[in-house]
């Protein structure tokens, strides 16, 4: 991403929802952006490690792991899938460990927190289906574009 959200919120504030400033930032990449696609789980990655076996295509991953402090819905490992498959970021509702292991990820990934305890695996989740946290609505499809300002999302692709 070339640009800065701030100047994205300047050009388009009629067309665009802002995210409530609730993500810190773990990736490698702190800039990033991309068309979302969506996945509802709680205190279970299954689903993370199966979206994101599939090819990335440039975009971003939002997990709405509930709002979860009790275990991580991301790790190193599938940070580094992640980065091989070609997914430009992930945006977690949740918790995230072996923080430095992201860190050395070429994508971006933002998360409420960090958490040392891995997540049950149940095989529990929903793919496509629209999110709501962070005081913003992300849907299949729509836009997320991020950096150290914020979050921000679109129905369509924007250019400042």
């Amino acid at each position: 991403m070339s640009y800065a959200v701030t100047d994205l919120c300047d050009a388009h504030s009629d067309k665009i929802q802002v995210a409530e400033p609730i993500f810190a930032d773990f990736g490698g990449v702190l800039a990033f952006s991309g068309a979302i696609h969506t996945l509802k789980c709680f205190e279970d990655n299954t689903f993370v490690r199966s979206e994101l076996e599939q090819p990335g295509e440039g975009r971003v991953l939002v997990v709405d792991g509930g709002g979860s402090l009790r275990c991580a819905l991301l790790g190193g490992n599938l940070a580094k899938l992640a980065e091989d498959n070609g997914w430009s970021g992930v945006v977690v509702y949740g918790c995230v460990r072996d923080c430095e292991e992201i860190e050395d990820c070429s994508i971006g990934v933002k998360a409420m927190a960090a958490h040392p305890l891995k997540s049950r695996k149940q095989n529990v989740g929903e793919v496509g289906v629209p999110l709501r946290f962070a005081g913003i609505e992300f849907r299949e499809g729509d836009y997320l574009y991020a950096d150290v300002d914020g979050l921000i999302t679109a129905g369509e692709a924007l250019e400042p």
